[in-house]
């Protein structure tokens, strides 16, 4: 850092006796805020301050074993000083105790700096308008984000022009390539233009996995893009490009931007008074705010980049991913590692299933058969009894150990009405019965079955099918339905209208 000159301190005090204000009167004296405030605090000229000492005022307790220590830093300067310092304590056990880390620390960092290796540093880039987007995904969990009470673990698909540092800023759930696509896509179109070049570091969002031993098989040992990011580049006509193999520093623009855009979003929680949002929609909407505020400031170099960009003249690609799936005789489909139930009657049928980031849609003849929330992780099920009871009810023997048996409680109060009829009637007969009102449910309505089966709990009543038929059959006699009046049509209205558009 420059050292402060008399002549600036001079003039940062002439500022402050005019307006007093020291941000001001900082700039003016060509000095950082925090600088001015102790030269404003202690009053005195840089030349009236006491000036570094250059000898020891003590002896140095590592003055005998130091040629050994500078011998080991030569031969391994990766060594660090803690562990010089332990092998010192073996060696010398009585000598050297714990409080002498520090001094040591102090001294290779000394020798490091005068004497040590040449050392790797940060290549500034020179950035070009237009040139290049940057994306990277950024996790949030430090911002405490709740949605519906509940933390929502979710990341930040940001996209960067190092020119202008014109940033966006997308709310996914994953680093995959439907996540990469929507991030990309939302950026572009609020962009309205199309850099030359988009790069990203060696996600598998974008590239495949190196086989073992195998990195040689690729060029600069660089991973191949995946067909799906390749058709994303051509769609939008961009180059696609890669940071080299454990070379984060590459993409360093947006890797800074990370952190600069997590703290303006802290920021603007903190005046919001809030961390909860209602869905993920206006979660996302809050940051497009700050994204678009911050981009504001930018606005000269923006315009530049955005004058030697081409124009964007494509639509939009699908957020989705598309396969096509058997249903299995266990009437489900098996879904990036996950199983989801579809009816019965799709048994052994072809379908189709569109990936989203949040949700999946399964598709026979284009009629949507299942829409729901797609599972995270591998291993898991998602099976809705509506799909299977058919079956069960006709077989009810299987339902003692049957693979999605848990999964056929859709509630606590269900799971404590089967608890209570096996203590009444064990074993199949008592499966059958729970398995029938399971069947009512799925036929009728899910929360009136659960009413009927809770006041039945209540009132120490045996629960049965019939008991249960009944309370559902009375409940739904028991709603009136409103006579509605149609209201009169006013044509006048209409030629009126007419008349008014023809004119």
């Amino acid at each position: 850092m420059r050292p402060v000159s008399d002549a600036q301190v001079r003039k940062l005090m002439e500022e402050m006796t005019k307006h007093g204000r020291i941000g001001q009167a900082a700039m003016k004296a060509d000095m950082d805020r925090k600088t001015a405030r102790g030269y404003i605090t202690s009053g005195k000229l840089p030349s009236d301050k006491p000036t570094s000492r250059d000898w020891r005022t003590r002896s140095d307790p590592f003055e005998a074993h130091w040629p050994e220590i500078e011998e080991r830093l030569r031969l391994t300067p990766e060594l660090e000083a803690k562990t010089l310092f332990e092998l010192l304590q073996e060696q010398h056990p009585e000598r050297y105790q714990d409080g002498q880390l520090r001094t040591l620390q102090r001294r290779v960092k000394w020798w490091r700096t005068a004497r040590g290796p040449e050392r790797s540093i940060v290549l500034a880039q020179l950035h070009r308008p237009g040139e290049a987007a940057q994306t990277d995904f950024t996790r949030t969990m430090e911002l405490g984000v709740t949605i519906g009470g509940q933390l929502f673990a979710h990341l930040l698909c940001v996209l960067v022009l190092p020119y202008s540092n014109w940033q966006w800023a997308t709310v996914c759930l994953s680093e995959s390539m439907v996540a990469l696509r929507r991030g990309v896509q939302r950026a572009l179109f609020e962009l309205g233009r199309v850099p030359e070049f988009h790069q990203t570091d060696n996600s598998t969002a974008a590239t495949h996995r190196i086989p073992d031993g195998n990195a040689e098989c690729f060029e600069d040992g660089k991973r191949p893009f995946n067909v799906e990011y390749l058709a994303l580049m051509k769609h939008y006509g961009m180059k696609p490009r890669t940071t080299a193999i454990a070379a984060k520093e590459q993409n360093g623009d947006v890797e800074a931007a990370n952190g600069a855009f997590k703290r303006r979003l802290e920021q603007a929680l903190l005046v919001r008074g809030s961390r909860e949002f209602e869905t993920c929609e206006v979660w996302q909407a809050f940051v497009d705010r700050v994204a678009r505020k911050a981009n504001t400031n930018r606005s000269v170099r923006v315009a530049e980049d955005l004058a030697a960009m081409r124009e964007l003249n494509v639509a939009r690609l699908p957020e989705y991913t598309e396969e096509r799936a058997r249903v299995t005789e266990r009437s489900t489909v098996r879904i990036k590692y996950c199983a989801y139930s579809v009816p019965s009657r799709l048994k052994h049928a072809w379908v189709r299933v569109r990936i989203f980031e949040d949700r999946i849609e399964v598709r026979h003849a284009d009629v949507i058969e299942l829409a729901c929330e797609r599972l995270r992780g591998r291993g898991l099920n998602r099976i809705d009894y509506r799909h299977v009871i058919w079956s069960l009810v006709r077989r009810p023997g299987g339902f003692a150990r049957y693979v999605y048996r848990e999964e056929m409680f859709p509630t606590v109060v269900f799971r404590e009405a089967y608890d209570a009829i096996q203590a009444a009637h064990a074993g199949t007969r008592g499966d059958l019965t729970y398995l029938r009102i399971l069947h009512l449910a799925a036929s009728t309505m899910e929360e009136d079955v659960a009413v009927a089966l809770t006041l039945l709990q209540m009132a120490g009543a045996p629960i049965t099918v019939e008991a249960v038929k009944e309370m559902v059959a009375s409940s739904a006699n028991g709603i009136e339905i409103p006579s509605l009046v149609s209201p009169p049509v006013d044509l006048v209205a209409y030629d009126a209208l007419l008349n008014e558009v023809a004119a």
